[in-house]
């Protein structure tokens, strides 16, 4: 396994917490924390090299394995993580999450450490300009009221303004932001009652956001985010056919991370993934799937591939 790839990575958390763990797992247990905690191509990567010895992390006696190390174990951040954490607090993003008072302490903490980039040694030829203007204070405060309602579940009084110009003005459940690496743009999926007492989910671009405010108003009853995001699914997902050559797979599963999709492996070098989307997210990733390159395949579904034949043919019209 690499020394490092990123900060509290994802697989980092999942070894972590079956290492701490001091009792014998067999592999069913070792399965099913994996695929809690992980993502659903996890498996592809963290099972085969534990199964092999290749990450020699735990004694096998028969079909039982258990950790090489002691739950109290800590792990103190290198000189390459705090290179790392020093470059994330250049990113004007940064400011979404943390206030003025913890940046200063990180900032002050890490005085003598050299960035392990600048924005300057990269250029981002697949993205759009007109990213949200995360620098914008307005901007800022109703992120931060956004992230603090969803943490809270409380309710939010929204006005916001449709890409056609509308002006929208309802109350909101604030459920989960995401951010898009293509549009450079933070999403806000919330949820909105409608008539008959039935809930419906909505996406809003979080810079069409005039004004958020947090009403007297919690989301008491648990609900179920992905039971309602996959009903918006299309029926049929995109099929993917991956090339595993130049290390195809893994540039794929980062590639298209945001999204929910199945991957499972169909001969000696090719993976077939299975992606559900939705119409909002339709333009995004048909964009994502031309820009990745000769080792993805597009089997299905024909609407998908109705739309990427029209977008292929009006780029060779423009050439």
């Amino acid at each position: 396994m690499e020394i490092f790839s990123e900060i509290y990575n994802c697989y980092y958390q999942v070894l972590k917490h079956l290492l701490c763990r001091q009792d014998a797992l067999t592999i069913q247990n070792i399965h099913k924390q994996v695929c809690n905690e992980g993502f659903e191509e996890s498996m592809l990567s963290i099972i085969p090299k534990l199964e092999s010895g290749t990450w020699n992390l735990f004694e096998r006696n028969g079909n039982l394995y258990r950790s090489k190390i002691s739950s109290s174990f800590t792990t103190p951040l290198s000189d390459l993580e705090k290179s790392y954490l020093k470059a994330l607090l250049s990113d004007p993003r940064i400011e979404l999450f943390l206030n003025k008072k913890q940046l200063a302490e990180l900032s002050s903490m890490l005085s003598s450490v050299n960035p392990l980039w600048t924005k300057e040694q990269f250029y981002y030829y697949d993205c759009f300009s007109d990213g949200d203007p995360y620098t914008d204070e307005k901007y800022r405060s109703n992120f931060r009221t956004l992230l603090y309602a969803q943490k809270k579940c409380q309710y939010t009084d929204i006005d916001y303004t449709s890409p056609k110009g509308t002006r929208l003005h309802h109350h909101y459940l604030p459920a989960r932001l995401e951010y898009s690496v293509k549009n450079d743009k933070f999403r806000l999926l919330a949820l909105k009652h409608t008539k008959y007492n039935k809930t419906k989910l909505e996406i809003l671009n979080v810079a069409r956001i005039q004004n958020v405010q947090l009403i007297e108003k919690t989301f008491s009853s648990d609900y179920d985010l992905n039971s309602l995001i996959r009903n918006s699914y299309y029926r049929e997902p995109l099929k993917l056919h991956i090339k595993n050559q130049r290390n195809a797979l893994e540039r794929a599963m980062l590639h298209f991370a945001n999204y929910e999709k199945n991957t499972t492996k169909i001969d000696e070098d090719t993976y077939e993934c299975l992606i559900y989307y939705n119409k909002s997210m339709e333009t995004e990733l048909l964009i994502e799937v031309l820009s990745f390159g000769p080792m993805l395949i597009v089997k299905g579904n024909e609407w998908f591939l109705k739309k990427l034949k029209e977008r292929l043919t009006r780029q060779l019209a423009l050439s």
